[in-house]
């Protein structure tokens, strides 16, 4: 597939481990990583979303994957606006007397709070970048970021500062405004300002939320495709229903030419598979790497 990767959104999501789809030989964490490794080139890492990774897991990480194997890290959500879970946080980081399932966004915790997050976050991915494992950062940025002054001033912050640290980056919108027609250029040239790839993203056509399956390239170096599933829960149900979802052969085939052509104007493609509904993703993953072959 010359420059194109194809992985999933995780390989520990507790559905896939319970599904069959790794052998009993691979029966904990290093075993499955590289079983993985030896089908796939590329994976995200999305429980940095969730809390801040370790150092540690990055160097086992890189020790545990070929050459060439790519590691993209979801931000951590505090860094891209999103509510945070306070027991997430570093203990002397929460907000004095709050309860750790209660949730936090950054302006509640101040500059010097939010400096040292970011400082942990780019400490802990360091030994990724420093293998040649770093892929992309992606940051996803939360529904409630809608299109205006205030949404593109925090972007150029965000995006200023992952730059600043040498970090290629992935841009996602939740807030399907941000690609509507009128918006559409002003949203890639915001991503190519800071030489980010705007973010390509399969989900289910024609609900409120849906974000539509706009591939823009704008960064020479990388573009990106999510494929969320095409629940019709998308944006309204639990995380397992808004997820749940087995693509077909001709929902794949769909996307095959628009892949193709993003690898014809960048230097690498990343597919990414976040249907997480037991092995729905990584066969999902396998197909389409069928398909590109």
């Amino acid at each position: 597939m010359g420059n194109i990767l194809v992985g999933t959104c995780s390989w520990t999501d507790p559905a896939l481990i319970g599904s069959g789809w790794y052998p009993s030989s691979a029966g904990d964490a290093e075993g499955r990583l590289r079983y993985y490794a030896g089908r796939f080139g590329l994976v995200e890492v999305d429980s940095t979303y969730y809390g801040l990774p370790s150092t540690r897991n990055s160097r086992l990480w890189a020790e545990r994957t070929p050459d060439g194997f790519v590691f993209d890290v979801k931000a951590f959500s505090l860094l891209t606006g999103h509510s945070t879970r306070v027991g997430s946080l570093p203990a002397q980081l929460r907000p004095a007397g709050a309860h750790a399932n209660a949730r936090v966004r950054a302006d509640a915790l101040g500059p010097a709070a939010v400096e040292e997050v970011w400082r942990r976050f780019a400490d802990a991915l360091e030994p990724l970048r420093a293998a040649g494992r770093l892929g992309a950062v992606l940051m996803q940025f939360p529904p409630s970021l809608r299109p205006g002054p205030g949404a593109e001033a925090f972007l150029e912050r965000c995006l200023g500062r992952a730059s600043a640290l040498g970090w290629r980056t992935a841009v996602e919108f939740r807030d399907p405004r941000w690609y509507a027609p009128e918006r559409a250029a002003g949203t890639a040239d915001l991503a190519k300002r800071h030489g980010a790839a705007l973010v390509a993203v399969d989900t289910a056509r024609g609900l409120p939320a849906s974000v539509p399956p706009v591939a823009a390239v704008t960064a020479p170096h990388l573009s990106v495709v999510r494929f969320h599933g095409r629940s019709p829960h998308w944006g309204t149900g639990s995380k397992e229903d808004s997820y749940r979802h087995r693509y077909t052969g001709e929902e794949l085939a769909e996307w095959v030419p628009r892949i193709r052509t993003l690898a014809e104007r960048t230097d690498r493609v990343h597919v990414l598979f976040n249907n997480c509904c037991g092995d729905a993703a990584v066969r999902a993953a396998e197909a389409m790497s069928d398909l590109l072959e």
